[in-house]
């Protein structure tokens, strides 16, 4: 009996993780440059004493999907995608050098170039700073020009150059704040072969009717495994009671 309810168990448990990461991603539809996670599971066999019936649901970790999402045209000159593969290289909160694809960008109070969540955007040589300026644009291969404050309009600064780079996806993992890193905390390289597109951005990857449709299917085999568990202590009760009589 305890076999029974030790497989159910397992099994419900892991049925309560997955529908959790498939809520946050839900959570996350309409999150700009947003990569939606993927839950893996293994059958693990419980060695010991005795015949081996006994499996464990193990969970694996969360995997990333990195493709791409659908590109959205915003008008703001200083928000920008990237087109294919490549991340823009900001600074996480950690002060390490981390990478995203939200490009939704704006400027601080202190002039530092920022992500919408506060991340500053890193250049050459460190976080991008722009000067009080008229206007701002920012070309395919990252680099910024400013019309200072009052300049005539042709009087245009090449300010600096965001860093753009493209690691290998199997070095990448996303960290607690949702920036990509690698894998041993190492920077990369700029790429320059990695473009973008100003006056757009990447939305989420995350397809909400494929994620409600997984939730209702985890919460029925949810469901299934609870009724195991049931089965398995009213199977136990009718046993008990069977001994008594005996």
């Amino acid at each position: 009996m305890d076999r029974m309810l030790y497989i159910a168990m397992s099994g419900a448990k892991e049925a309560m993780l997955q529908q959790a990461n498939t809520t946050n991603n839900l959570a996350n539809a309409n999150t700009v440059g947003f990569k939606r996670d993927l839950e893996a599971f293994k059958a693990v066999p419980i060695d010991g004493p005795g015949y081996g019936s006994r499996v464990y649901t193990q969970d694996q970790g969360i995997g990333t999907d990195f493709s791409s999402g659908p590109m959205i045209s915003t008008g703001n000159p200083l928000d920008i995608a990237v087109k294919g593969q490549g991340w823009i290289a900001v600074q996480g909160p950690n002060g390490r050098e981390a990478y995203t694809r939200a490009g939704q960008l704006k400027i601080d109070g202190n002039g530092i170039l920022t992500t919408s969540q506060g991340y500053p955007v890193m250049g050459s040589s460190g976080p991008i700073s722009i000067p009080p300026s008229d206007k701002v644009d920012i070309g395919s291969d990252g680099t910024i020009t400013v019309r200072p404050n009052g300049q005539q309009p042709n009087a245009l600064a090449v300010v600096d150059r965001i860093k753009l780079v493209n690691p290998p996806e199997s070095n990448l993992v996303k960290g607690a704040s949702g920036l990509m890193q690698t894998r041993n905390g190492a920077p990369v390289p700029a790429d320059a072969n990695v473009s973008v597109e100003s006056g757009m951005v990447e939305g989420s990857n995350v397809n909400t009717v494929e994620s409600m449709v997984r939730m209702i299917s985890l919460a029925r085999q949810y469901e299934l495994q609870v009724k195991t568990m049931k089965a398995a202590e009213q199977n136990d009760q009718a046993s008990a009671q069977l001994i008594r009589l005996g």
